[in-house]
């Protein structure tokens, strides 16, 4: 079985949509404006970058997705 995905998003962001219905099951969802402990970890990622979502795919981290 493969390492679940992670996305730091927020609810309403159609990109954070998108990459969460792309990713399908294997994912591990965060909204980082009802959790500022995840938002913490999100800007840590992205060093600096407010931009969602965030996708942490194994090693690799992906700031933003379908053109956001």
């Amino acid at each position: 079985m493969s390492e679940k995905i992670i996305i730091y998003g927020k609810a309403g962001c159609p990109y954070t949509s998108d990459a969460r219905a792309a990713y399908g099951e294997n994912v591990e969802y965060f909204d980082v404006m009802i959790d500022s402990n995840r938002l913490d970890e999100m800007l840590k990622l992205s060093k600096g970058v407010r931009k969602v979502p965030v996708i942490v795919d194994g090693d690799k981290i992906i700031i933003g997705y379908g053109g956001s």
